[in-house]
Formats: C-alpha cells, sequence, structure tokens
C-alpha cells in the first residue's frame, strides 16, 4: 500500500481553523475561564527588596483576614532573595479582595543588601556580587575554527562593530498560570502551558505523587513564546495551596505586574564583532567577543544573549575562520527564558549589520555582498525573489543618500531555524461508521494544531476532514513534547502519519479489503464489528524534516526632524517545506513579524537602580506595536512538499529587526547599533539633539566588553559556574 498520495487534496489550501468559531464567539475556554466548583483565588507575596535575605513573614496575619482559607510558604526561612518580586508566600481566599488584604497584613522582616540591576554596571570590579561566593561575570564559552586572527590579519577589508539589544518580556495576552485541584493523592491542573507533561511531571514530582496520578489540560492557551514550558512557582503553590484547603480547587493567574518580574524575558545582548573579506568580497574571518544577561541565573543567557551571535556566523554567511567568546553576566532581576527563536533574533541583528557595514566599506550593494558569500541555494533563491518584489534593483540607493528630510531606505537579513521534529506520538481511532478520532498529547498555543491534526489524516486516508475530530492538550493522551523550537509541526505530522498508516493496514485487515481509502473508507469501516485503534509515532519518512530558510526585505521611511521611523513594507520570504495550511501558515509569518517589529523599535525593560523595579511592567508603559505601527506586510511561502513539514513560527521572526536596523541605516547614512531603534536615538546619532548619549551609551558598552575580557586573566575559581 502506497503510504503517501501523489497529489494532494486537503493539505496546501486554505483551510479555517476548526476552533475559530469558538474563539470568535468566545466560547473557547481558556485557562484563565476555568471555574470549577468550589474554586479558591490565590496571588503570591513577593519580595519587596531586590536582594537581601528574609528572615521572617507574619503568616498568622494573613490567616485572620477573612475568608481566608490557606496560607504557604515558596521556600523555608530564612531565605536568600536575588530579585525584586522573587517569590515568599501564596494565599488562597474566598475572594480576591480577601486575597489582597491578607497580602497587606504578612509583614515580611527582611535585611536589605546591596544589588545592581544594570547590565553595564554589573560588570564593574566594585558592584553588588548577586551570588556571595563569585562575581558577576562567568567562566567562557569559547569556540573557534581555523586561524582567526591571522585570517583577519590578512584580510583586505576590516570592519567591526559594537551591538546591543535590550531585554524584553513575552507579555502574553493571558497571564501565566494554573487552576489546580490536589487532594493529597490526584491532582488535576488546567493550566497555560506550551507543554503539558512538562507541566505534569514537574507538579508530580513537587507533590510526591506517581505521574500516572496527575492530569494536566490545555485545551486553549493565549500565548507563551517560550516562556510558558514549566508549571513554574505559580503551578507549585497552587497545588499546595489546594492540598492545604482539603483539595479545593486554587485558581492562581499572575497579574501583569507579576509577569514583568519573575516568569522571564529574552535576555540583553552586549558584543564586539568584527568581520575581514578579501580582494573578492568572500568572508575569511569572523570573530565575536561580548555577553549575554539572563538576570540573577545567569546561565540562561543563552536563550538570547550573546550565546545567539555565534549562530550566524555558522549557518548564514560561513566564515572559515572564526572565534566566538561569550560570557553570562548576572544582576539582581527576574531569570531569562526561551523567547521565540532563542538567541537567534539578536545574534542575527549583529551578523546582518555587520554584513551591511562590511558592504558599505566595499562599496558593493549590500544584497550582492550576502549572495556572494551565501552558500544556501534556497536562501538565495528567497534574497533574489524578496529582492524583486521590493524592487531593490530600481530603487536601492546608498546609505544616506534619500534627498529631503523625510528619508527613505532599503534593508534586508536573512534565517536559518534547523531544530527537528521528535518526540511525538498519536492514536487513531476508527469507527464502524468510517468517523475517526485523533489523539495526541500535544498542544494547540495558537498557531493552528488543532487544525493540522485532522488535515493531515485525512490526506493519508483520503477522506473528508469533517469525519476526523483531533483531540489534543491532555496528558490523557498519547505523548508529545511542547511546543516549542518550531517542532511542533515538524513532530505531530509525522506522528499522525504514522498512526493511520497503521489504521489503513488494520481497516483492510479486519474488513478483508485491499483498497479502503476515500470513496472506500465507508464501505471498509461498516465491516467493522467494533472500533480499531492504531498507534503510531514520530519516524523519519516523508513528513520529517529539518532546516527552514527565509529572507526579508523592509521599506522605511525616516524623519529626520523627529527621528520617527515609518515602516512602510515588508516582504518575506520564506521556505515551508510541506505547506499544511496556508492560511495558519501566513499567520505565522505576520505574527513574528509583529513581534520583530517590536523587538526592533519599542520594547524595553527599565530597571529602577534605586528599588530594583521593573519600571515599565504593562501594556501601557511597555511599547508594543498596535495596529498603527504595522506596514503591508507581502508574505511568500516557498511550498516545498518533497521537504517534508517545517515549523513556521520561529524562522520568521528572526531577521525582521535586522532587516529594519538595516533599512532605517540605508535611510539614515549613520547606524544605531542598539536596539530598540527609538527616535531618540535617532536623533541624538544625527547630532540633532545637542545631547550626545547615544555615543555615551557606546563608549559604556565599550568599557563594559573592555572589561569582560580582562576577566579572562582572572583565577578561574573567582568566575561564576554559570556558562552560557
Amino acid at each position: 500500500m502506497k503510504t503517501w498520495p501523489d497529489t494532494l487534496e486537503h493539505l496546501s489550501k486554505p483551510r479555517p481553523r476548526v476552533d475559530g468559531r469558538e474563539k470568535v464567539t468566545g466560547r473557547a475556554e481558556y485557562a484563565y475561564d476555568v471555574l470549577p466548583q468550589g474554586w479558591l483565588y490565590a496571588v503570591i507575596l513577593r519580595a519587596p527588596v531586590a536582594a537581601g535575605t528574609v528572615t521572617g513573614i507574619d503568616l498568622k496575619a494573613g490567616r485572620r483576614v477573612p475568608g481566608v482559607r490557606a496560607v504557604v510558604l515558596s521556600q523555608p526561612l530564612p531565605a536568600r532573595v536575588r530579585f525584586y518580586g522573587q517569590e515568599l508566600a501564596a494565599v488562597a481566599a474566598e475572594t480576591r479582595e480577601a486575597c489582597e488584604d491578607a497580602l497587606r497584613a504578612m509583614k515580611v522582616q527582611v535585611r536589605e543588601e546591596p544589588f545592581v540591576v544594570q547590565e553595564l554596571e554589573a560588570v564593574h570590579p566594585h558592584a553588588s556580587r548577586v551570588f556571595e561566593e563569585y562575581g558577576n561575570i562567568s567562566k567562557a564559552k569559547e569556540s573557534r575554527q581555523g586561524d582567526p586572527e591571522a585570517a583577519m590579519e590578512d584580510s583586505s577589508t576590516t570592519v567591526e562593530g559594537y551591538y546591543a539589544t535590550a531585554v524584553n518580556l513575552h507579555q502574553p495576552m493571558e497571564t501565566h498560570g494554573n487552576t489546580v485541584r490536589f487532594n493529597g493523592e490526584e491532582l488535576l491542573a488546567w493550566s497555560s502551558t506550551q507543554g503539558v507533561f512538562g507541566v505534569r511531571d514537574g507538579l508530580a514530582g513537587a507533590m510526591g505523587i506517581p505521574l500516572s496520578k496527575a492530569r494536566v489540560i490545555t485545551r486553549y492557551m493565549g500565548g507563551g513564546f517560550g516562556s510558558k514550558f514549566p508549571a513554574g512557582a505559580e503551578g507549585r503553590l497552587a497545588a499546595e495551596l489546594s492540598k492545604a484547603t482539603g483539595g479545593r480547587p486554587v485558581k492562581l493567574m499572575l497579574t501583569r505586574f507579576d509577569e514583568s518580574l519573575a516568569v522571564g524575558n529574552r535576555p540583553s545582548c552586549f558584543a564586539r564583532v568584527k568581520m575581514g573579506t578579501d580582494s573578492n568580497g568572500r568572508i575569511k574571518a569572523y570573530e565575536m567577543t561580548g555577553f549575554g544577561c539572563a538576570g540573577y541565573a545567569g546561565g540562561g543567557s543563552s536563550e538570547g544573549g550573546s550565546g545567539g551571535a555565534s549562530f550566524p556566523a555558522n549557518h548564514l554567511y560561513p566564515a572559515e575562520n572564526a572565534r566566538i567568546d561569550q560570557r553570562s553576566v548576572t544582576i539582581n532581576a527576574g531569570s531569562g527564558r526561551a523567547f521565540r527563536a532563542p538567541g537567534h533574533p539578536p545574534g542575527v541583528f549583529i551578523q546582518e549589520s555587520l554584513m551591511d557595514q562590511m558592504a558599505l566599506a566595499l562599496d558593493m550593494d549590500p544584497l550582492e555582498f550576502r549572495l556572494r558569500n551565501d552558500d544556501s541555494p534556497i536562501r538565495r533563491k528567497e534574497f533574489e525573489l524578496g529582492a524583486e518584489r521590493i524592487g531593490w534593483k530600481e530603487t536601492y540607493r546608498k546609505p544616506g543618500s534619500s534627498p529631503g528630510v523625510i528619508k527613505k531606505g532599503l534593508g534586508c537579513a536573512g534565517s536559518y531555524w534547523g531544530v527537528p521534529g521528535g518526540d511525538s506520538n498519536a492514536e487513531v481511532q476508527v469507527n464502524p461508521d468510517g468517523s475517526v478520532v485523533i489523539r495526541c498529547g500535544t498542544q494547540d498555543i495558537g498557531t493552528g494544531t488543532s487544525t493540522l491534526v485532522p488535515l493531515v489524516a485525512a490526506e493519508v486516508l483520503r477522506i473528508d476532514p469533517n469525519l476526523i475530530k483531533g483531540e489534543i492538550g491532555d496528558t490523557r493522551f498519547p505523548y508529545s513534547g511542547g511546543s516549542g523550537g518550531s517542532r511542533t509541526a515538524p513532530s505531530v505530522a509525522p506522528a499522525v502519519f504514522d498512526a493511520c498508516v497503521n489504521a489503513l493496514e488494520a481497516v483492510a485487515g479486519k474488513s478483508g479489503m485491499k483498497d479502503v481509502r476515500g470513496e472506500k473508507w465507508t464501505e471498509a469501516c461498516g465491516k467493522l464489528r467494533y472500533p480499531i485503534v492504531a498507534q503510531g509515532e514520530w519516524k523519519k519518512g516523508p513528513l520529517s524534516s529539518r532546516g527552514a530558510y527565509g529572507a526579508q526585505f523592509v521599506e522605511v521611511e525616516v524623519d529626520t526632524e523627529t527621528g520617527f521611523i515609518d515602516l512602510k513594507r515588508i516582504v518575506a520570504v520564506h521556505d515551508c517545506g510541506l505547506v499544511i495550511n496556508p492560511l495558519t501558515a501566513r499567520s505565522q509569518v505576520n505574527g513574528g513579524i509583529i513581534m520583530g517589529i517590536g523587538g526592533a523599535l519599542y520594547e524595553d525593560r527599565i530597571m529602577d537602580p534605586v528599588s530594583g523595579v521593573v519600571l515599565n511592567p504593562n501594556y501601557e508603559t511597555y511599547k508594543l506595536p498596535g495596529m498603527a505601527d504595522i506596514p503591508e506586510i507581502d508574505v511568500v511561502l516557498l511550498n516545498f512538499p518533497e521537504r517534508g513539514v517545517l515549523g513556521m513560527g520561529e524562522p520568521v521572526h528572526i531577521p525582521t529587526s535586522a532587516a529594519i536596523a538595516n533599512a532605517v541605516a540605508n535611510a539614515l547614512g549613520v547606524r544605531v547599533q542598539t536596539l530598540p531603534i527609538t527616535p531618540a536615538k535617532v536623533l541624538s546619532a544625527l547630532g540633532q539633539t545637542g545631547d550626545d548619549f547615544y555615543q555615551r551609551s557606546l563608549s559604556d558598552l565599550q568599557r563594559a566588553l573592555q572589561r569582560v575580557n580582562e576577566v579572562a586573566s582572572l583565577p578561574q575559581e573567582t568566575l561564576s559556574e554559570f556558562v552560557v
């Protein structure tokens, strides 16, 4: 039996989301909406200082508040505090007001200590230490190939630059949290998570029960972007409160302020990079020295700091001679977490900015310079298609040559994402009436997985998708990994394919018919005496794949009197492998680009050096792109069915901020080397404000990087064990 059809009937055609009606009518039940009978509110008491030791908390005062049903500690006292907002205790009550009254009643006794929340200050020799036993700078993670020093010396042209990106907050519409019912023996949690099995395992381990006694459900999830894999302190505390109240369900959903403090971020990145080329404009050498800062958990800087800066040197424009030196710096702030293509957007911003710098030094068109150094035939094709769509040949001008006050500019950047699928299982139940139920423990985090599952099955079985019901988001279903790394579609699709192939063989065997697909399906199923269940798992085959490529082009106008950047158009050309559903695929492209716009122009967590608190913790003060900020987005999907299924969520996000930065530099003739590119930075870089704060910030960056390099000569025992 041929397992995969030569022609597609259901895939690669626009299909409405199967849960679209529920979402637009408000009937979709998110974790935030779950209200089991007898449920209680819960909130977290958080540390009021950025560093110190909590010696006591008046828990009795909280328990005396009318309506309060339980108060639990997050950790034994005395407890070390390493960032403002660290979890100290939690309270469950009949009303939200009672919870808040209890927080005010529970006085915290704390010995406050010096702290540091600014990355460039944390590397100073006299900065406060986040951890007493070692400094704020980690041991280095070094990699090298060839002889970069000699190659750089032998290069015909060299350029170098200093670059930095800010801390970004995830900002999902639905905050982190769970509703948990735990009676001491069995646990049921309705969670806002990207990984139901990871949360199950975490909660079962924390509460000391077998995995078979814990169940996690995620029907709908309102955004996570990499921050919602673990159960977190909020999940564990909800379980402990439920146990303390005799098994009453406890709903602990974080506030927007909580989100800004304690559930992750994309770490900042600081780097010095240098590139050398030969006389033909081919890259000979690449060097990067930098550090990332992921709050108090320095090892997390690989999730978004300088850890990603080495990536494009190896996969976008290869350099035979390269040296990468990465470190991590700790501060008294919440730790980093995975964030939509961890490390790659900052790394590509750095690499692609340097590519434009080199093209300028060579007096070469930046697109031509990329094509000369790009070894990927797919991405070369994408660059060529994107250039044609945006009119690069007709409209590109040398940096700063656009006339008038409103300067026009074009920029481009490429991307690569190589994470493959795997670790997924599926189950197919075929009923005698021909209807089909597919169960998979994956979760739909808004990407359209619940629509993907029946479409893949319909293609294998060659039947109407309306005959197929997909059931996902429950740990009672076959195991599937977390939705991260753009791995969901490449993991789930092959598993559903395998389960359906096994179901076809089972139906053929039970019905006595050789051909059971399409028009023969109902007849074959009618010969079954009872439902047939077939299992499947991820395997290499027609739907397995890895390696997504992309290229984006941006057109901007910049007002040199106000510094305002107006995005006019973005062209995004991306390789999707086999496009399951063009409708949801385009949605992924749009979402990734919009997030890239935020990182390029707006997003920046601001820390108060006096109190250690986040000063812009909500949608009013933490600027995100609005509808008026979104330009025309021209999406070009390259459909390569022979390449199998590829994830789209992260590859489309990687090049956006880099392309925007290059377009702005092309318009101005001056490069802003730190993200976000704000109007104030634009005017300062142009010398329009009488304030050289931008140049001062670059000088501070250079001194900080010099200090980090000097650490290499210190005794290794004085350095943090956190290594990127």
